[in-house]
């Protein structure tokens, strides 16, 4: 795979970025790509080890060795052919899906892997720019209508591989724009739209229908939905916020959800104009609640916003550097991982509970008060005696994830059957939900998690949909 000796030969190489001071001028992405001769010398690392444990580090069990052998011996084309036969975005994958195949590379015993990400991502990036990537319509109809409920990965990948099974497919979105949280929760700086926009291209070229400003359960019927379809494919994502609602002072102005802020700035860089109660982090003193990539994210905006000083809560320990990754590997280890958007100028600070939002005169937030934890097995988190503090805030942001989907409208409407977790219920086997013709994928049976999963659902789903319709064993790839 790749040159042989490559690994003893060449250093691991990754993509850098534009210099602090420039990119937080502007909301472009600002990674430098590596360039076509070093993506080579990057592939030819890729050792012969016997068992590539990349695969299975890999939620849509890329074939990661083939295609870094090929883009190695200069065969970009067959290599994108590869890639897309498991993956049908790895232009999202390669920007911002954090790499468990890397983590999983046996080079990582020696910490020093594959660059994967950045490989897969060159791969498609040129496929684009070459015009290899074009629509792939099914050469016949089945006549079964389908429709897919929610336009994020999931739901895009299973409306594309439903077109090309000959399936009718419509993609309905409640927003204005197709993508879900990669239009709209993912920062441009990380994410341009225009990718989304180019595979719509592709994605209208091989029949899939687009309809934003359809929410289902809310302003489209969604029993009506059912009955004109042959199948419903819901994936809509894990949308209810984390809150801090029995937190003293929850109520003061200036505190807000981490996706009621994101999606602003987003929407203003699309041309929209900016909302009457636009959230504005300029000349602010800010704290963000939850050390994930939402608070990541969060920051980053916040920073090329204007924000006057910008402070993290998480409230875990500070995870090791550098772990031991042979008690780990080739499973995903816990380590500090520094996100471009911390380094550009933010505070992080580990272990904090926020016990009560301060308020002014006016009824905002004015400080938070916090107090350190530590975290015992069986006891969960118990404070340090002490350790109460004050943390000056006059906006805060709480990002600290999702609880799963939004029940109100299209879940309890349909009644369906939810898991332990308050998921939509269904196996990975069938994807089906307990009520008939609906199939479910995502986040929105799963749990937040990463694009790459969505994605990995989204084709799994489309999989058991055909099979469904056509009473027959599918041939759509899982």
């Amino acid at each position: 795979m790749g040159k042989v000796t490559g690994f003893l030969e060449h250093e691991r190489s990754e993509r850098s970025y534009r210099p602090v001071a420039e990119r937080v001028r502007h909301w472009r992405e600002f990674v430098v790509p590596l360039g076509e001769e070093d993506t080579r010398t990057q592939a030819a690392r890729c050792m012969d080890c016997g068992i590539p444990f990349c695969h299975n580090g890999c939620p849509v069990n890329n074939q990661i060795p083939d295609w870094n052998d090929l883009v190695y011996r200069d065969d970009w084309q067959s290599a994108l052919v590869n890639l897309h036969s498991t993956n049908n975005f790895p232009e999202f994958t390669g920007r911002i899906c954090p790499a468990p195949c890397e983590e999983a590379c046996v080079l990582n015993i020696n910490d020093d892997p594959v660059t994967i990400k950045t490989i897969e991502c060159a791969l498609v990036d040129k496929g684009f720019e070459e015009g290899w990537v074009q629509p792939q319509p099914a050469t016949t109809r089945s006549g079964k209508r389908v429709a897919v409920v929610g336009s994020g990965p999931a739901g895009m990948a299973a409306a594309q591989q439903l077109a090309r099974a000959g399936h009718d497919v419509i993609l309905l979105e409640k927003e204005d724009r197709i993508g879900g949280l990669l239009r709209y929760g993912i920062p441009d700086f990380k994410m341009e739209k225009t990718l989304i926009d180019r595979r719509m291209a592709q994605m209208a070229g091989e029949g899939v229908v687009f309809r934003t400003g359809a929410h289902v359960g809310v302003d489209v019927n969604v029993e009506e939905l059912v009955a004109a379809y042959d199948a419903v494919v819901l994936a809509g994502g894990a949308e209810a916020p984390r809150d801090l609602a029995d937190t003293p002072g929850r109520e003061l102005d200036g505190i807000h959800f981490a996706m009621d802020f994101l999606p602003q700035q987003n929407r203003i860089n699309a041309g929209d104009p900016a909302p009457v109660d636009r959230i504005d982090a300029a000349g602010r003193k800010l704290v963000v609640i939850g050390g994930g990539d939402t608070g990541s994210d969060c920051i980053g905006t916040s920073t090329r916003q204007g924000a006057r000083q910008i402070v993290q809560l998480e409230i875990f320990d500070e995870p090791e550097e550098n772990p031991d990754l042979s008690l780990v590997w080739p499973y995903w280890p816990r380590r500090l991982r520094i996100s471009s958007s911390q380094k550009e100028g933010s505070e992080q600070h580990y272990e904090i509970e926020t016990t009560a939002f301060l308020g002014d005169e006016a009824g905002r937030v004015r400080a938070l008060a916090t107090r350190q934890v530590r975290f015992e097995p069986g006891r969960g988190f118990a404070p340090v005696p002490g350790s109460e503090s004050e943390i000056e805030a006059d906006l805060v942001l709480l990002a600290m994830g999702f609880t799963g989907p939004v029940r109100a409208g299209l879940v309890d409407r349909l009644g369906l059957v939810l898991d332990a977790r308050g998921n939509v219920a269904a196996d990975t086997e069938n994807y089906r939900t307990s009520c008939d013709k609906v199939f479910v994928a995502g986040d929105m049976r799963r749990g937040q998690s990463l694009v790459v999963w969505a994605i990995r659902e989204g084709r799994q789903c489309a999989h058991a949909v055909d099979s469904w319709l056509t009473g027959c064993p599918s041939d759509l790839p899982r």
